[in-house]
C-alpha cells in the first residue's frame, strides 16, 4: 500500500514539463486547484481530462505510475462516494436499504465529488513528479521573497516545506522495512478487518518515530557541517529565468480556466 504513494517522489526526465520554471509550475498548480472548484457540471471535467492527458503525455511519465498514486486514497474515495450517495436528498429513489436511500441526486453528487478528488490528487502529484526538490525549494523561495519585507523567512519556509515533502518517500520506504522486519518475526498486517489492520499498525509508530528523528538529526548535522546559514548571502549555480515555453504553459492553463468559466456560466 505505502509504495503506491507518489506524492513527494520525483522522476528525472528531460521533457518540456520537467524543464519548466518551478515558479511557473507552482503558479500553474495553484491555478489548477482553483479551476477544479470552478467546475459545476460533468462537461467541465472533459476540459480537465484533456489538459491532464496532454501534460502526462508531454512529460513522458507512464500513465500507470500516475494512476498508481490513487490507490492509497481508495478508502477516502469510497467514504466520499458513500456519504454523498446515501445522505444527499432530492431526485428519484433508485435503491432503498433500510433508512438509507440512493437517489439520482445523491449518485450524481457522489460521482462528481469523486472525480474532483481524483483530479486534485493527479494534478498536484504531477508537480512533484516533474520537479526536483532543489528546483521546488528555489521556486517556493522566489514566490515567498516579496513577503520577506514584512519579516517572513522565505528561504527557511521553502526549505522546511521541501524537506517535509521530500521525506514522504523516505518515511514510506522506512515503514516498508519495519513492516517486513516485523512480519519476519510473525506479525500479521494483512488479515482481518479494517479495524484489526489499523491496530496492527500501532507497533510501527515507535520505531518509525525513532527513525524519523534520527534522520532529521543526521540531516541537521550534515547541513551544519557544510556551514548552512539559511538564505543569507546564498548564491545559486543556476539562476531561474522565465522562458517562452513557460509563458505558453501559463497561457494554456489560463485558457483552460476561461473554458471552465464559460462552461459554468454560459454552457449547458
Amino acid at each position: 500500500m505505502f509504495r503506491n504513494i507518489t506524492i513527494g517522489q520525483y522522476i528525472p526526465g528531460d521533457s518540456i514539463v520537467h524543464n519548466l520554471d518551478p515558479r511557473i509550475k507552482l503558479i500553474i498548480t495553484f491555478i489548477f486547484i482553483i479551476a477544479i472548484f470552478l467546475i459545476s457540471n460533468f462537461s467541465g471535467y472533459i476540459f480537465v481530462l484533456v489538459y491532464i492527458y496532454l501534460i502526462v503525455s508531454i512529460s513522458k511519465i507512464p500513465f500507470g505510475y500516475v494512476l498508481k498514486g490513487l490507490r492509497p486514497i481508495i478508502i477516502i474515495l469510497l467514504l466520499t462516494v458513500g456519504l454523498n450517495m446515501f445522505f444527499t436528498p432530492g431526485g428519484v429513489a433508485l435503491y432503498t436499504l433500510g433508512p438509507l436511500k440512493i437517489t439520482t441526486a445523491g449518485l450524481k453528487l457522489a460521482v462528481f465529488m469523486a472525480l474532483r478528488l481524483i483530479f486534485l490528487i493527479i494534478g498536484t502529484s504531477l508537480l512533484t513528479l516533474t520537479t526536483s526538490p532543489i528546483s521546488l525549494t528555489d521556486g517556493i523561495e522566489h514566490l515567498l521573497k516579496p513577503f520577506s519585507r514584512i519579516g517572513v523567512p522565505a528561504h527557511e519556509l521553502a526549505m522546511m516545506m521541501t524537506i517535509a515533502l521530500r521525506f514522504i518517500p523516505t518515511l514510506i520506504e522506512e515503514t516498508e522495512k519495519i513492516m517486513k522486519a516485523q512480519m519476519a518475526r510473525g506479525a500479521d498486517f494483512e488479515s482481518g478487518n479494517i479495524i484489526k489492520r489499523a491496530k496492527g499498525l500501532v507497533p510501527l509508530l515507535v520505531p518509525l518515530f525513532i527513525s524519523a528523528f534520527r534522520r532529521a538529526d543526521e540531516l541537521a548535522i550534515a547541513m551544519e557541517s557544510r556551514c548552512y546559514r539559511g538564505g543569507q548571502n546564498r548564491t545559486r549555480m543556476k539562476q531561474l529565468k522565465v522562458q517562452k515555453r513557460d509563458y505558453i504553459a501559463l497561457a494554456t492553463t489560463t485558457l483552460m480556466v476561461l473554458l471552465l468559466i464559460w462552461n459554468r456560466f454560459w454552457m449547458w
